[in-house]
């Protein structure tokens, strides 16, 4: 149990970043749809799909890797690795930002972008100052300085957010009530380029507020350490580029396979805006990540076999049982939680509940990758992503065409739901964990009733739905209290 307090714990303060940050950023989305076209809007989607895999490829799994070499039982020194890791990510990002900048006409109209090259630039070097950053941050994970890496988490988006209603919001109403003080910067033609313009200055205050990081160690390049780093992370790019493909490459493909639907690009940002409200999912995951990659290989380190494989199942049951209160949550009060976005794009809300679903299955994929995260044998990680992957593209190619956004959604689930099957299949045979199948099941049938009973058993007053849908929820959580045995705390006298 002091192995799962521990966990939260991390979990709670990564979380203050992950997911704050995020809701801040979502705040951003009304914002964006409001004040641009609904095609911009769909550029801006397309644009970011892309760097979300650039990103990845610039990392190629060094952050894993970096966890599993610093608590190597071969390589003693942990700042050799760091040192090693770093060297690595600053020439790769520096030669990215080049190569970018030397076939920027041809990488702009691949990006939708034909015209405003500039778009493009910012946002390679963006790319090459986060790809970089990854291992600092890594490192103040493994160095379980969890505060400093939220506070500048946090600033970074705060920064991000600020320039964003700086440029969008106050300098068009300087240019109508006192045009002088922002003429002699400010462009209204360079529209969503200022969401762009906005990352890149948020990207370099944050460059900036690492420098500590990046200092006081000796610089050490070990390439026989930075060879075996990379046969270990070599799978998990692979892993981690089908993954993120897995996330966007519907959009991606959308709006060559959504041709003869109309505008393309408008359906294109009907569906990331919507895709957005779900991202309330995708931050419980990313805050569970960042604390969850420490505490494996840290437990792995310590503990014995069978006292670690508890934890990894307990890891896995709260795991779920957070996430279905998510997903119920996020449901029960859709019709208020819509309005983050346009009421133009309400009719593709109807892609909420499948997206919820898709990330679930990918959260619970992820708790699963222990095995062969452990046991050296990533490519197994990478065998599963692109499965995963495979299956996003058949499907999209056959559903799209045929129903629009919502075959990118049914897609997406499809695909992250046969990863997380074939991982747990494969991993009962390599290396057995006693998930619970059973009790989790049971909580997945017990969230499913609520769920229908939430969603179709109303009264014709919103006031009281949501107060019934309150209690529900608040009977969920006394059924994991119950059944889980959780003390609550006990009132002083």
């Amino acid at each position: 149990m002091g192995n799962m307090k521990s966990l939260a714990k991390d979990t709670a303060v990564y979380g203050i970043s992950s997911i704050v940050g995020r809701f801040l950023n979502w705040c951003l989305v009304p914002l964006y749809t409001i004040t641009f076209p609904v095609a911009e809007y769909g550029v801006v989607t397309f644009v970011y799909s892309v760097v979300a895999i650039a990103l990845i490829v610039l990392t190629y799994g060094m952050e894993t890797g970096f966890f599993r070499f610093a608590n190597h039982e071969r390589w003693s020194d942990p700042m050799e690795v760091y040192s090693t890791s770093l060297i690595s990510l600053g020439t790769t990002s520096s030669v990215f930002v080049l190569l970018v900048a030397l076939f920027l006409a041809p990488v702009s109209r691949t990006m939708e972008c034909a015209g405003h090259e500039s778009y493009v630039m910012m946002m390679a070097v963006c790319v090459a100052i986060d790809a970089f950053l990854a291992l600092p941050f890594s490192y103040l994970r493994y160095k379980k300085r969890a505060v400093r890496f939220a506070m500048i988490r946090l600033v970074n988006i705060g920064i991000n957010i600020g320039l964003n209603l700086f440029f969008i919001l106050l300098c068009p109403w300087l240019m109508k009530a006192a045009p002088a003080t922002v003429s002699w910067f400010y462009r209204p033609d360079f529209g969503i380029g200022y969401i762009f313009l906005s990352n890149l200055i948020a990207s370099c205050i944050n460059f900036v507020m690492m420098i500590p990081e990046l200092r006081g160690f000796p610089r050490r390049f070990n390439s026989r350490l930075l060879a075996e780093m990379l046969r270990y992370s070599a799978p998990l790019l692979v892993l981690g580029v089908a993954g993120v493909m897995n996330q966007t490459i519907d959009k991606i493909l959308y709006p060559t396979l959504a041709a003869g639907r109309g505008d393309a690009l408008e359906g294109l940002g009907i569906y990331g805006a919507n895709y957005k409200i779900a991202i309330v999912m995708v931050m419980f995951i990313q805050a569970f990540r960042f604390a969850y990659e420490p505490f494996i290989f840290a437990r792995n380190k310590e503990d014995g076999p069978e006292s670690r494989n508890a934890s990894y199942a307990d890891a896995m049951k709260y795991f779920v049982l957070f996430g279905l209160l998510i997903f119920m949550g996020v449901m029960f009060y859709l019709d208020i939680i819509r309005y983050f976005i346009s009421p133009r794009y309400f009719s593709g809300l109807k892609v909420v509940p499948v997206v919820m679903l898709a990330e679930l299955c990918f959260g619970i994929f992820f708790n699963l990758s222990v095995w062969y995260k452990l046991a050296d044998k990533t490519v197994w990680g990478a065998w599963f992503s692109l499965l995963g992957l495979a299956v996003t593209v058949v499907l999209n190619i056959i559903l799209v065409p045929r129903i629009g956004y919502m075959g990118c959604a049914w897609a997406a689930l499809a695909s992250y739901g046969i990863m997380m099957l074939a991982s747990y299949a494969v991993g009962r045979r390599h290396n057995p964990i006693d998930y619970h199948v059973g009790r989790l099941a049971s909580y997945f049938l017990i969230a499913g009733v609520f769920y229908v009973i939430g969603m179709y058993c109303l009264t014709p007053w919103a006031v009281a739905n949501g107060i019934i849908r309150l209690f529900i929820l608040g009977a969920y959580i006394g059924i994991i209290i119950y059944r889980e045995g959780i003390p609550l705390p006990r009132l002083r006298k």
